[in-house]
């Protein structure tokens, strides 16, 4: 069996790590992997294959913000793409997050959809089925077609035109016809969910498997009292935000510092990971300590932390939620969609969406109330979110889609 797997980028941001642990469980299971992708550095590692060039990618973002259509152009990466699966032959293609302006979405998905080569296509977000933005959040456009979009500026960088309605178009024809050729892998049942009912995915065979995480990297470490001695922590509760994007108004940094503003005269401390933008005011009981780019370290933060914060309006997954529960910490946040539906319920409470005041009480119960054992938190959660638990079911759907289409497989030697 032979798999090759396609993503935006390489062994970094959560879907790079996430095809990269695949690959590596695969190849421990004496599988044969390919991987290629489009954006970041070149890799010189046999089986990878970098499609796209940044200067092009570049060019073909600036393009699609006067054409209008996000998915489309990159010619010659896309010819690239599908020289390499020409030449690798893989019995499997397995699809992950192909937004990032190094393919075109339309003609790769409809190559591999008139060439009936198997195919997983993992939703890591919502663009495969919108046909357009990434969280379709409240609008339910996606249902029939979209066009006249309220957030198209801000969703496509388009900046004459609305084509929205084009572009699900072209994406729903892309797949029209692909059959017992494709399954749709989702990250969460709530993605699944909404994936099943869009014109554009509804019809095929639709599977949930859950991100899997490193657990040797992300499990209950000992240094995160070494964290707390390092900041001055010890003796006051610590609750941790960890954040792509903390200024994004869709991650919710605003209601980290609105909750810290009604606990500061609590023995609590907000620790926020990954803000980009050091000019936002803290309040003295926020302490952000910026990016962290090492696992190791960053799981020695969850460790330390009492709670771990969510504050997205959406998420399809919540690789926070999965980390900080491997790391023996509880997830107190808003109803996001994924979250509620992926977590380990005894060890995580969710409210709805904006009600400030319900998510105080659920941090404060958590914090002042609630009693667990860390160590057992750990084990569970680990045991859930494995990047082995995640490839074998992946392996799995590789096997079950190679058995169902053997008789109709037509090959990959034509473009």
């Amino acid at each position: 069996m032979k798999i090759l797997q396609v993503n935006c980028v390489y062994n970094k941001g959560s879907t790079g790590k996430i095809m990269c642990d695949i690959d590596r469980q695969l190849a421990k299971a004496g599988i044969e992997t390919v991987i290629c992708y489009g954006r970041g550095e070149k890799v010189s590692k046999p089986g990878v294959y970098k499609t796209c060039g940044e200067l092009y990618s570049k060019c073909n973002h600036l393009l699609s913000c006067f054409t209008g259509i996000m998915y489309g152009g990159c010619f010659f990466s896309t010819r690239k793409l599908i020289r390499v699966i020409q030449r690798e032959k893989p019995d499997v293609v397995h699809v992950h997050c192909i937004n990032g302006y190094f393919v075109n979405i339309y003609r790769l998905m409809r190559w591999l959809n008139i060439h009936h080569i198997p195919t997983v296509l993992t939703l890591h977000a919502e663009f495969m089925y919108t046909a357009n933005c990434g969280h379709a959040l409240d609008c339910e456009q996606w249902k029939t077609g979209c066009g006249h979009c309220p957030r198209n500026r801000q969703e496509t960088k388009s900046i004459f035109l609305d084509r929205t309605a084009q572009s699900w178009s072209k994406m729903k024809k892309a797949f029209e016809g692909f059959g017992n050729f494709l399954t749709v892998c989702s990250v969460s049942p709530w993605l699944m969910e909404r994936a099943k009912v869009s014109p554009i995915l509804q019809g095929f065979h639709h599977e949930v498997v859950l991100n899997g995480i490193d657990t040797s990297v992300f499990h209950r470490k000992k240094e995160g009292s070494d964290f707390k001695d390092k900041f001055g922590l010890n003796g006051k509760k610590m609750v941790l935000h960890v954040t792509a994007n903390f200024s994004d108004p869709i991650k919710g940094g605003r209601h980290v510092l609105a909750l810290a503003e009604r606990m500061k005269n609590q023995e609590v401390v907000f620790v926020v990971v990954g803000n980009r933008d050091q000019t936002i005011p803290m309040p003295d009981n926020v302490l952000d300590i910026g990016r962290v780019e090492d696992q190791s370290e960053l799981a020695s933060v969850y460790s330390a932390a009492d709670v771990t914060l969510l504050t997205s309006e959406k998420e399809t997954f919540s690789m926070v939620c999965a980390e900080s529960l491997c790391c023996g910490t509880p997830v107190v946040g808003f109803q996001a969609g994924a979250p509620e539906g992926i977590s380990i319920p005894e060890y995580s409470s969710f409210v709805e969406y904006g009600r400030i005041e319900c998510l105080q009480e659920k941090l404060e119960e958590f914090l002042f109330h609630k009693k667990w054992d860390p160590e057992a938190v750990s084990h569970r959660a680990m045991g859930v979110y494995s990047s082995e638990t995640m490839a074998d079911q992946y392996k799995n759907l590789y096997i079950d889609l190679m058995e169902k289409t053997k008789n109709g497989k037509t090959g990959v030697s034509t473009e």
